[in-house]
């Protein structure tokens, strides 16, 4: 555990660090702060009309965003409506269904990959936002042991994992089962769990219902985020699972197709990405950006 947060401590810093630099060479001229800055971001936006956005985010972001979201606010004055947080796929289908949205933030470049082919995003404004890793929890205090990914099917009890239908963190999952025998598709969504697994799936409806199925204690490990670790109490990692057992893990953001504040949701996206102290808040959260 310790490891992991070492590591992405240092990730987030040397992030953080990086902007840093970037903005040291304007800090005697008021004038001439980039874009993304904190300064260049209050004074860009103080002649444009408060406008407020709706955005539609994964559901492993919301302690996160909405602290970002409201150092936004303070330094721009736009506002948000009540964001929606839940599986990807759910949000798609929320706006399918004609739901107004402004600002799309995925877990999965596959459900964004499904708003992009339904029009209902503008890919040009695409952006791969962060990127997290897999891991199997159990409940904090536990002694269950988990020291290779096939370890979960001698476990004594239930393994909590997402709906991969909606949830991209059960698609991960269900591939980093399949590279050990576990699930007989590669794609996480495409085959069946092994039949000394089966039984033992408690299927959740978001990754956070996973992280709350092992925390209280009705699944003896699970698959989440590393991320969540930082979110939920009651869970602590028992096993990170190795990057080439699933698909990298990316979250990216675009606007959606449907908004009438397009350039105020594209301003957000790149705020995300580009404050220095926008970034501080992901890495507290244990978000990398993406490269």
């Amino acid at each position: 555990m310790f490891d992991m947060v070492s590591r992405r401590g240092f990730v987030s810093l040397s992030a953080v660090a990086a902007a840093g630099l970037g903005l040291a060479g304007c800090s005697g001229s008021k004038t001439s702060e980039p874009a993304g800055s904190d300064a260049g971001s209050v004074k860009s936006s103080s002649k444009k009309k408060a406008v407020e956005l709706q955005v539609f985010a994964a559901n492993s972001l919301e302690k996160a965003l909405p602290e970002v979201q409201e150092l936004y606010t303070e330094q721009t004055g736009t506002t948000f409506a009540d964001t929606q947080f839940k599986a990807s796929g759910d949000l798609v289908e929320q706006m399918r269904a004609g739901a107004a949205v402004d600002v799309l933030i995925t877990a999965s470049k596959g459900t964004m990959d499904d708003a992009e082919a339904a029009e209902l995003v503008d890919a040009d404004t695409g952006e791969d936002m962060f990127v997290n890793d897999l891991v199997i929890i159990r409940a904090e205090g536990s002694d269950t042991k988990v020291e290779a990914i096939a370890d979960v099917a001698n476990l004594d009890g239930k393994i909590a994992i997402g709906d991969a239908k909606t949830v991209p963190a059960g698609k991960y999952a269900n591939q980093a089962l399949a590279s050990v025998g576990l699930y007989t598709g590669t794609e996480g969504d495409d085959g069946e769990y092994a039949p000394e697994l089966a039984d033992k799936v408690a299927l959740a409806d978001k990754v956070g219902t996973a992280a709350s199925y092992v925390s209280t204690g009705d699944c003896v490990a699970g698959f989440v985020y590393s991320s969540d670790i930082f979110r939920y109490d009651g869970i602590e990692e028992a096993f990170v699972c190795p990057e080439d057992s699933h698909k990298p893990i990316v979250y990216p953001g675009a606007v959606a197709e449907s908004s009438e504040h397009a350039d105020e949701a594209k301003a957000f996206i790149d705020f995300c990405l580009t404050n220095k102290k926008a970034q501080k808040i992901w890495g507290k959260y244990g978000f990398e950006l993406s490269e």
